[in-house]
């Protein structure tokens, strides 16, 4: 009786097909990346002394290693935060040369004299978890928004567009630069407004 022969599997186009699934997968993967958070440093100037900070302007913000805010030394809570910043930013408690004519706050003598005085003072702790850094982070920054909407919509109110949708659409590639360069003037008199000063301290080492 003859031996049958096993027949023959053609794996000729396996290295074919294991190409083609490799670009598949490659073109319609998508990797998300860190973009981190968006600071821009202030320009490199040229002073022999530093400016003398009056404690009044500064805001101070701390948060510990258990995630507890302290803001100017009192125990308050995360949601509280844009508020009080705001506050203290608009409050024009400054008299004469440093007086401040388009703030709306209490004008409360012990609190910042203007916007351009007053300074936001973060300071975390090395155990300070990620996740809240950056709420307290973006409750800052969102205090500096919200008035530069309320002054942009007052000195634009035909645009339509407050200021952090004018930014967005100045920092669009596919504005024109006609846009631009209409947008750019009106943003810039409101960032000098408001101009965002949040230092950040360096962490508290962590305790042994």
């Amino acid at each position: 009786m003859a031996k049958r022969s096993a027949p023959e599997v053609n794996a000729g186009s396996m290295a074919d097909i294991a190409f083609l699934l490799l670009i598949f997968f490659l073109v319609t993967t998508t990797i998300e990346t860190d973009s981190g958070l968006n600071r821009k440093l202030p320009p490199m100037e040229d002073q022999v002394d530093p400016p003398i900070i009056r404690q009044k302007n500064i805001f101070t913000v701390l948060v510990s290693k258990n995630d507890q805010l302290l803001v100017e030394e009192e125990l308050a809570e995360i949601k509280d935060l844009r508020s009080l910043a705001a506050e203290f930013l608009d409050n024009g408690g400054g008299v004469g040369d440093e007086a401040c004519d388009y703030c709306q706050g209490k004008r409360d003598e012990t609190s910042s004299d203007n916007p351009d005085k007053a300074i936001i003072s973060l300071k975390s702790d090395r155990e300070t978890s990620y996740k809240v850094y950056i709420a307290v982070q973006n409750e800052l920054v969102a205090a500096y928004n919200e008035l530069r909407n309320r002054e942009f919509l007052r000195l634009n109110p035909n645009l339509g567009v407050n200021y952090v949708e004018a930014q967005k659409k100045y920092d669009d590639p596919r504005t024109s630069e006609d846009d631009r360069e209409e947008l750019k003037p009106k943003l810039d008199v409101v960032k000098k407004m408001y101009p965002q000063k949040l230092s950040e301290a360096e962490s508290t080492s962590k305790s042994s």
